[in-house]
């Protein structure tokens, strides 16, 4: 049987206080039955013992009221709020159902502890909290933001309770938590006093020495502070009372959590802070006066000390995201100390303190983010009235187009709606998503066309043979995976084309046929490939026959006769020098080279070592057979043939207009990005006369560097080509080999 719970005194008489205090602060919002619903209920788990203390040793039923306290008194939320607090505990252990408090207390409590419960569940995945996307996955999951203003409160309370627990671990991780997550929450909100509590403790628990070196820092130079506080705001106070103005100036020590952020950017100890402390100036002030009066404190404070025009914050004109206003100026007061200056009205103090829930009878100013918006709109909502009834209606829909979801470890990542498990596949890794094969969503096997959904656990299944296929780009969602798939797709292509290159360089081998490149070009167009890889790609996968492909290219050969260099040096005996150049006969073939100013018409080859197309300057060399080549004149052999072998040097030029296509090889080097090699290609591809032959891309340090053989016209199209890849984002440099 199980051991008897029992209160202390303590907890008897602290409840009984807490208890008075809830009730004649949202007395008036109560319904007639719920004090006795509640009380009965209370009876009931206490009688059947039903509660447990938590891992601290705290009560369930003090815990809850402290935490309803804040919520009340701090926050300002009412009876919804607070009965969702104290069923909460009873809910979460299963004694008793959402559906049981719908019954007996409305549809407003129990959607606030549907949102609870929901949040619980997303803490059992172990998520990784310092996340910014779990803070958002968090705010999507609350529905309502009574919620997440009651996690706030409850952290709040927690943070104060463990103070004196021996359980380090578990009060390092709420501690942690605090600082990550719930404090921005509250900054979010604009609950500036809870925020600054929250980061304190959480100083307090994670860096205990450095916590108690400045708060005994603190009240070491107490007594200092006290004394130039009254120096500096006396004189202040008496020219603002001469003027007719209605207010209280108080110091305000910064918080221990501030002054140690500060210590810890400036690199120094506490003494080198000078700012410790701000001076705030509160008016009571017409709502319609509030801007005027504040700017006639601000002219008097800064004819009375001088002022640091770059330290001016003016949250009166625009205020702050969260509809923070205030107006802070930086004056050298007396022993020329800095000093800051806070200028607002009661109005704007309460919004600072107590923020979101001060929003209820002032209207804001409406932000420009998201997540702003959403957590800014309520006080638009709630303006013109001062009670929760009006929120028993919100719903968040901030999140309505993206979904977060967790790996086995905690890791949280965001897609937008209707992303798969294969776009999770593919953000955690290109070789994971290329083998994916299906996952584990929840510890149920699904497909990897399996949409996702917020708060989702996902584990990838993966297998070796699993290959990227071309309709995977019709199932991911998101341009990453679509990148990477493109990326995938084309280096299986790239893989086979080689495969296929080579098992048809070996057949022609074995038969003893010359493979020439300009023609085997020329035949994939007459085979209407438009691109040549698809040409290769038939070869691999034996849609085309190697056998089929030789005679075709033996029949293109013997018929084609126009091609520029047949690999056959021919003598340049028999030629004759021609006293004027035919024009009529240039027509007939566009890429003929007149050589040595006159002669024209002798066939030739292109020299290997520098690859010349027509519009390049070029030379003629009588080779020892007695045929010409030709040459760039920025071919690296050229200095060692005009010196060693001058006298076989024949000036060149091309004459006509170029027809013919030749290779030229491009030297590219740049950043190793996702999709780069695919928008090189395509810029090939979209160009007329321009035809991509091969590719190869080698990758080391983040870097690339490749070749790309095409074949092209002339120079000034390879001119354009090379200026069209240099455009490319992420390539640092093209050059012809």
């Amino acid at each position: 049987m199980a051991e008897r719970f029992v209160f202390s005194s303590y907890e008897k008489e602290e409840i009984a206080e807490l208890y008075t205090r809830l009730k004649n602060n949202i007395g008036a919002s109560l319904q007639p039955d719920d004090e006795a619903k509640i009380r009965t209920h209370m009876k009931k788990t206490i009688d059947e013992n039903l509660i447990h203390r938590n891992v601290f040793g705290l009560n369930p039923i003090l815990f809850g009221l402290q935490t309803a306290l804040i919520v009340v008194e701090e926050i300002g939320l009412r009876r919804d709020a607070v009965l969702a607090i104290m069923l909460h505990p009873s809910v979460e252990d299963g004694f008793l159902t959402i559906d049981d408090v719908r019954q007996q207390f409305g549809e407003s409590v129990a959607r606030i502890l549907h949102g609870l419960q929901r949040i619980a569940e997303l803490y059992k995945k172990n998520p990784v909290v310092e996340s910014e996307n779990f803070r958002n996955l968090l705010l999507s999951f609350a529905e309502d933001m009574r919620v997440i203003l009651i996690m706030i409160a409850n952290r709040v309370n927690l943070m104060r309770q463990i103070k004196d627990s021996n359980d380090d671990n578990a009060r390092r991780k709420v501690a942690e938590e605090a600082a990550y997550l719930y404090a921005p929450l509250a900054h979010k909100l604009g609950l500036y006093k809870l925020k600054s509590e929250l980061e304190d403790l959480s100083l307090k628990y994670l860096e205990h020495d450095a916590y108690y070196h400045i708060k005994e820092k603190l009240n070491a130079t107490k007594e200092v502070r006290d004394a130039y506080i009254k120096s500096f705001i006396e004189p202040v106070s008496q020219k603002l009372t001469q003027i007719g103005l209605h207010f209280h100036i108080k110091g305000r020590t910064k918080s221990i959590h501030s002054i140690w952020q500060k210590m810890k950017k400036q690199k120094c100890g506490f003494e080198g802070i000078y700012d410790l402390f701000a001076i705030r100036i509160i008016l009571d002030s017409p709502i319609e006066l509030e801007k005027m009066q504040c700017w006639q404190v601000y002219s008097i404070v800064t004819d009375m000390y001088q002022p640091n025009p770059k330290r001016l914050r003016d949250w009166l004109s625009v205020p702050k995201s969260n509809g923070y206003e205030s107006l802070h100026i930086t004056v050298l007061g007396p022993e020329k100390k800095w000093v800051e200056v806070q200028i607002r009205t009661e109005r704007m103090d309460e919004i600072a303190e107590r923020g979101v829930a001060a929003h209820w009878r002032y209207k804001g100013v409406k932000s420009e983010t998201g997540l702003d918006d959403w957590l800014n709109n309520i006080r638009n909502i709630l303006e013109t009235s001062d009670d929760m009834q009006v929120m028993d209606q919100f719903k968040m829909d901030l999140y309505e187009d993206e979904v977060f979801v967790f790996t086995p470890k905690g890791d949280l990542f965001k897609f937008p709606k209707g992303a798969t498990v294969l776009d999770f596949a593919y953000h955690i890794h290109s070789k994971i998503g290329n083998t994916c094969t299906g996952a584990r969503i929840n510890n149920k096997v699904v497909t990897f066309r399996e949409p996702l959904h917020s708060g989702d656990q996902v584990e990838i299944m993966t297998s070796s043979t699993q290959k990227p296929k071309h309709d995977w780009l019709n199932i991911v969602q998101t341009s990453r995976a679509k990148a990477k798939i493109r990326l995938a797709l084309k280096e299986t292509q790239v893989k086979e084309g080689l495969f296929a290159k080579e098992m048809i360089e070996r057949k022609f081998k074995n038969r003893k046929i010359e493979l020439e490149e300009s023609v085997m070009t020329r035949l994939i167009k007459k085979l209407r490939f438009k691109e040549v890889s698809d040409f290769y790609k038939q070869i691999a996968e034996g849609e085309l026959d190697v056998n089929t492909v030789i005679e075709k290219y033996l029949e293109l050969k013997e018929k084609d006769q126009n091609i520029i260099g047949d690999n056959v040096a021919k003598s340049a005996e028999g030629f004759s020098l021609q006293q004027g150049a035919d024009k009529t006969n240039e027509k007939h073939n566009d890429d003929v080279l007149v050589i040595d100013r006159n002669l024209k018409g002798i066939d030739f080859q292109l020299a290997r070592c520098c690859q010349p197309i027509y519009g390049d300057e070029v030379f003629g060399f009588v080779t020892a057979g007695g045929g010409i080549k030709i040459h760039r004149c920025d071919c690296p052999n050229a200095p060692e043939l005009r010196k060693r072998f001058g006298y076989r040097i024949v000036r060149a030029k091309w004459s006509g207009k170029g027809s013919s296509q030749y290779s030229i090889t491009l030297r590219v080097v740049g950043n190793d990005d996702i999709g780069i090699v695919n928008n090189l290609t395509s810029i090939i591809s979209r160009e007329e006369k321009l035809t991509l032959r091969s590719i190869s891309i080698d990758s080391n340090d983040g870097l690339f560097s490749g070749n790309l053989v095409v074949m092209l016209d002339d120079t000034s199209r390879l001119e354009a080509l090379i200026k069209k890849l240099k455009a490319v984002k992420g390539v640092k440099n093209v050059t012809r080999l």
